[in-house]
Formats: C-alpha cells, sequence, structure tokens
C-alpha cells in the first residue's frame, strides 16, 4: 500500500506504548482548523496531541511517530469499545486522526479521500483488521465528554464500505467469545485475508453482520448455529486456545 503525502509537524507531547501493539484507529473532529491544531499540539502546555490531521484541502500533517503514544484519548469515561483493557490508557495501543472542522460537518470529498488513503496505509502498515471496533470514533471510549466526536458528519458507511471493498469481507468473519481472545482472532482473522472480527456481546448476542458473513468462524464460547459455522472452541480458555493453534496449524 503506497504511503500517502504526509508533512511532519511534529508534538513535544508523546510518550511510549509501554511495549503494547497498535490495534485500533481512533477518529477524531478538530472542532476546529488545521493552523490551529498544529499550534495547538505544538504547545507542551496543551498536553494533548495526535498522530494525524486531516485537513479540509487533503493535506495530511503527522505529529506523533507511530512508535509513539500520542496524548488523544487517556479518559475512558462510559466507554462504548469492548476491545478497551482495563487499567491500560488507550493511547498505548490506538492511533489517532484528526480532522479539520465541526462536528456535522460534511467532510469535502478531497478530505475524505486523503483520510481514506491514510486510513488504508495505516492498516497495511499496522497490520489492523477493518471491523467496527479496530476503526472507531472518539465517543467510544468517552461517550460523556466526547460524545460528538467525530461529529454526526463522519462517513462511516462510505469510509467502511470503501475499506472493505464493498461486501467481500463478509465472505468469512470471525467471532470472539470475549475481547480477551483478541490475538488469536487476528491470527485467524490474517489466515483469511484479513477477514472481520466481531466480538459477542456482554448478554452474548451475536451483531447481525456477522451472522450475515457466509463462513463464521466462531472462537470460543457455543455454537452460533451460522449454518456454515468454523467452531474452535473448548470447555475453557485452554482448550479454546488448542483448538484455535490446530486450526492455524
Amino acid at each position: 500500500m503506497d504511503k500517502p503525502t504526509i508533512v511532519w509537524k511534529g508534538s513535544p507531547n508523546y510518550s511510549s506504548r509501554n511495549g503494547y501493539k497498535t490495534l485500533a484507529i481512533v477518529d477524531h473532529i478538530m472542532d476546529g482548523t488545521l493552523p490551529g491544531t498544529d499550534s495547538w499540539f505544538a504547545n507542551p502546555a496543551s498536553k494533548v496531541s495526535s498522530h494525524f490531521g486531516v485537513g479540509k484541502n487533503g493535506t495530511i500533517h503527522q505529529y506523533v511517530k507511530l512508535e509513539n503514544s500520542a496524548w488523544a484519548n487517556g479518559s475512558v469515561n462510559k466507554p462504548n469499545w469492548p476491545l478497551l483493557i482495563s487499567g491500560v490508557n488507550p493511547n498505548y495501543y490506538t492511533v489517532s486522526i484528526e480532522h479539520e472542522g465541526k462536528s456535522g460537518d460534511v467532510m469535502p470529498e478531497v478530505q475524505y479521500q486523503a483520510t481514506l488513503a491514510l486510513h488504508r496505509w495505516l492498516i497495511a502498515t499496522l497490520g489492523i483488521t477493518v471491523t467496527r471496533d479496530t476503526i472507531i470514533g472518539h465517543n467510544r471510549i468517552d461517550s460523556v465528554n466526547r460524545s460528538r466526536c467525530p461529529g454526526t458528519g463522519f462517513p462511516w458507511d462510505r469510509l467502511f464500505q470503501d475499506l472493505q471493498g464493498g461486501n467481500d469481507v463478509l465472505k468469512v468473519a470471525v467471532l470472539l467469545y470475549t475481547k480477551e481472545d483478541f490475538w488469536a482472532g487476528v491470527d485467524v482473522a490474517v489466515r483469511n485475508g484479513n477477514c472481520a472480527i466481531f466480538v459477542r456481546a456482554a448478554d452474548l448476542s451475536i451483531p447481525a453482520e456477522a451472522m450475515s458473513a457466509q463462513k463464521l468462524i466462531v472462537i470460543g464460547g457455543p455454537t452460533t448455529k451460522h449454518p456454515n459455522e468454523v467452531l474452535l472452541s473448548g470447555n475453557d480458555k485452554y482448550q479454546t486456545a488448542a483448538a484455535v493453534a490446530k486450526y492455524l496449524g
């Protein structure tokens, strides 16, 4: 995947990842302008940053290197994100993209194409699978103070359709019993062409998109009774891990 044109700006506001691997992209709205964001992220007193910023004119700025944590997602407040690691700052395992504009703005086509190219490059570079739990809005981490981030105008459906290549991604899907099965799920997803990964809800309900897949690989938990199911499960996490290892064998 070709790297889009990115202008390095830099920010003093970053830290290490403490050994964590990046597992998700978090999209944000600047609620302002790209030059204003450049200035704010360059200020040590702001104590905030992002990895990237995408302007309305399609310009992409980078503030923090991918191997470091940007200071964009640290506050967790009534989250709705099953991959959140309890007690761990989400900055350690996410990469953040800010978008010039305000909540509700319609994204100009040139800005959309720029962020699409950036997402595609990050997905290929970091090995991120394309799901609605690995590419999220900031509101999924803080639903109280960031409920309007990245905003009602963010083109989620179009972005996923373009990233997934229409419905081809749903030829195969992986379903996890809990988020603790994520890394095993990634290995299975990569084996199946980087297919979509889903996580059962707290009530063990199954996302409709997962059940619509032509083939569903279930990691942990009981059968879904999907008509074309591959069940990699056991009576405990060790038996499930053994089933996954045998499948990957």
